[in-house]
Parts: C-alpha cells; structure tokens; sequence
C-alpha cells in the first residue's frame, strides 16, 4: 500500500517498524528506539527512505511521551507497552533535522506531490520535542 497519510505512522515503513517494536523483548525496546533515530541522525550522504520513515516514527514515540504530545497512532503504532523515551528527545530531533536535510529521499518523495501538510506534521514533532527555553519553565511552589 505505500504511504496512506502524512502522520509518522501513515506508511506500512514505519507501521512495519511498529510490529518490530511490538515483538522485541520489553528491555530492548528503548534501544531499538534509540538505534533508529541514530541511524538516522548520524547517515551521512543520502538518506533513504526507509530509514527516514522509522527515525521519523521513533521521534513520534518519543515526542508522544512529552508535554503536549500526541498519542501514537492507535491502529499502527505500537500495541505494546513502550518504555520512558523522553531521555531521546535530543537524539529524536537531531533525527528529524536530518530528515529534512538534503540529500534525503523521503524529501525528494514528498516534493513530488503536496508535502506541506508532511512537512507541518514533522514540524510539530520538532516542536513538541523542543524543550522550553529556561526562562519559560513553570516555576514550582
């Protein structure tokens, strides 16, 4: 089928990755989250699009555990219980910048046709795993 939404999960890549996710062993779940977005992160030269799809659907998982993010997609994300990611938030945006840095294929796919709600989505990820600046931090009491 391909890719049948813009989301990090709308393409059988990442839904693929998902059932991986789902049957590794629940203690090396983080690290095959952590693989994929270094992966990712640390390719030099073209980025294909399979490991683009996957880095981009790990940054979701980790993005999902932070304030404001959304859940992963409930038909195909993962089933299974996904560990604490928020220590990969810094690992997740540097995946996602180098998604979006050419030469990457999945770019080159998606300006074949409208990629801009594509792009919209991978920007609110980078959003969402953003930290706040420290002066914007909530004080407690």
């Amino acid at each position: 089928m391909g890719t049948w939404d813009v989301g990090p999960f709308g393409n059988d890549t990442a839904a693929d990755w998902c059932n991986t996710l789902d049957d590794a062993a629940p203690d090396a779940r983080t690290g095959l989250v952590r693989d994929t977005l270094a992966r990712a992160a640390d390719t030099v030269g073209y980025l294909d699009a399979d490991i683009a799809d996957e880095a981009v659907a790990a940054a979701a998982l980790v993005a999902a555990q932070c304030p404001g993010g959304e859940p992963a997609d409930p038909h195909y994300g993962p089933d299974e219980p996904v560990p604490d990611l928020t220590g990969l938030r810094a690992l997740a945006l540097r995946a996602l910048d180098r998604v979006m840095t050419d030469p990457s294929e999945v770019l080159d796919l998606w300006a074949q046709s409208d990629g801009a709600p594509w792009h919209a989505a991978v920007n609110r990820l980078r959003s969402t795993l953003t930290p706040p600046p420290p002066g914007d931090q909530p004080h407690l009491t």
